[in-house]
């Protein structure tokens, strides 16, 4: 899809909970070709100290009514603005970017795994796989059960398995402490996003199993087309920009220590 930069009009601003915002956006144009893991980058209206535009997953897509979402989890000041418009006004949203998730065939079992926001991407992949008969199972990651969102819906698309830092619902401890990770179940392939070192420890677990595992990379992406050099990563390829040669990696090609 070619990308575009537009004044998108606000069709939702869901409150989740105490800091987890879905705003949905509208587009004049098809979206139908936004594959699942690229992402938008929102200039930020209302927020004198924010220069830089903010990158966000797609989080799912309507093609028949020509819309997308994406998920605001509410951390500095920019993020902050973002949750506080209001339905019918209109952000400059740049779109889609980067290189999304492999695809799966039908009838291969795949694991998607979200931790905190990283979550954000993978209700289109889900749905997306779902519709492509793949068997889906989903792996979601929080500190608690007041910091899981979107259960429900990600159970319309796989079976869920849960996580807490603190066992107030799922398994107790991070998403590699759950047994779905330990080998047993054979999965074609692990897909990730989330903080560095939950990917990097899936990654390790995704290498003794002998399971391909792709991370979506969570960098600053200011400009979104690989000009101000923000998310630089380093590959066995020499270093690459997270905006345009990914943000999804194979882990194989990063220069990760696991």
């Amino acid at each position: 899809m070619k990308k575009e930069v537009s004044n998108l009009l606000v069709a939702s601003n869901i409150t989740l909970n105490h800091d987890n915002y879905l705003i949905e956006f509208k587009s004049d144009s098809s979206i139908e070709e936004i594959i699942p893991g690229q992402f938008v980058n929102v200039k930020v209206n209302k927020s004198p100290g924010t220069f830089l535009r903010r990158p966000f997953s797609v989080h799912d897509t309507n093609p028949s009514d020509h819309s997308f979402s994406i998920l605001v989890k509410t951390i500095g000041e920019g993020t902050k603005a973002l949750s506080r418009v209001k339905e019918g006004e209109s952000l400059d949203v740049v779109y889609p970017l980067g290189n999304g998730f492999k695809l799966p065939s039908k009838g291969e079992k795949i694991l998607l795994i979200g931790g905190g926001v990283g979550i954000a991407p993978m209700m289109h992949l889900a749905r997306t796989s779902q519709e492509l008969g793949a068997d889906v199972h989903i792996l979601l990651g929080a500190r608690t059960i007041h910091d899981h969102i979107l259960i429900d819906e990600f159970k319309r698309y796989g079976t869920v398995h849960l996580t807490t830092d603190d066992g107030s619902v799922g398994t107790k401890g991070f998403v590699t402490s759950h047994q779905i990770m330990d080998g047993t179940i054979r999965f074609n392939r692990y897909q990730c996003c989330g903080p560095d070192p939950m990917m990097q420890a899936v990654a390790r677990k995704a290498k003794q199993n002998a399971t391909e595992c792709e991370v979506s990379l969570e960098n600053m992406m200011a400009c979104g087309f690989g000009v101000c050099l923000c998310c630089v990563t380093k590959t066995n390829e020499g270093n690459k920009c997270v905006c345009t040669d990914g943000p999804v990696f194979n882990i194989n090609d990063l220069e990760w220590q696991i």
